[in-house]
């Protein structure tokens, strides 16, 4: 059974950078589509980033497009997500997904593997 855990969050100030992790284990995600969701206080789940297992395709949501870069590195078993001119509504937490599928448009509904999450906050 694969197992995502995510680290890297944290408190910033509005403008700062911040780099999310994401490393599975038991298993290989090489196959996987692997990305972020986020969910913001009294809010839905919404897409943030991801990637193909080629590597070939990115995807992102439009309200991070330009400011976030996603990757991923096949050796490590492991995905990131560099976060750079943080605003303060990009504050939620941010939990890494895998599944065989891609997002959709700018959607994005994983079914395959989850991690706990972990929070980032941005002060303005």
């Amino acid at each position: 059974q694969v197992q995502l855990v995510e680290s890297g969050g944290g408190l910033v100030q509005a403008g700062d950078s911040l780099t999310l992790s994401c490393a599975a284990s038991g298993g290989s995600v090489s196959t996987y589509f692997l990305g972020w969701i986020r969910q913001a206080p009294g809010k839905e789940r919404e897409f943030v980033a991801a990637i193909s297992w080629s590597y070939r395709e990115t995807y992102y949501a439009g309200s991070v497009k330009g400011r976030f870069t996603v990757s991923r590195d096949h050796r490590k078993n492991a995905v990131y997500l560099q976060m750079n001119n943080l605003k303060p509504e990009d504050t939620a937490v941010y939990y890494c997904a895998a599944d065989k599928r891609g997002p959709h448009g700018d959607s994005w509904y994983p079914r395959g593997y989850w991690g706990q999450g972990t929070q980032v906050t941005v002060s303005s």
